[in-house]
């Protein structure tokens, strides 16, 4: 089992910042991606960014490149997102993810953080 604590979620004007923390505990060995989604009423989860837990490479949905930055401190079992010239279509509640080793989906969610762009 893992354990996923999303931090860092708020309230910022657009073309502003904000920093996702999560925080994982558990069977972290047998993780191979941590991801960020997000997700707005009504509306399916999406995908946002992920990052291969043993070589560090990132992977971005067209919409936040050059806007958005995973990274992760393995010595913490914590992932980031940096988010920079945040959008109000960046609204959503973000939500971290592990993909388990061998696993074809992502097996362990957090319970999300709220960011809230304003224009």
């Amino acid at each position: 089992q893992v354990q996923l604590a999303e931090s860092g979620g708020g309230l910022v004007q657009a073309g502003g910042s904000l920093r996702l923390s999560c925080a994982a505990s558990g069977r972290i060995s047998s993780t191979r991606y941590m991801a960020w989604f997000h997700q707005v009423p009504g509306k399916e989860r999406e995908f946002v960014a992920r990052i291969n837990w043993s070589d560090g490479s990132p992977y971005y949905t067209d919409s936040v490149k050059g806007r958005f930055t995973i990274s992760r401190d393995n010595a913490k079992n914590t992932v980031y997102l940096q988010m920079n010239s945040l959008k109000p279509e960046d609204t959503a509640v973000y939500y971290c993810a592990v993909r388990s080793s061998g696993r074809l989906y992502y097996d362990y969610w957090g319970q999300g953080t709220q960011v809230t762009v304003s224009s």
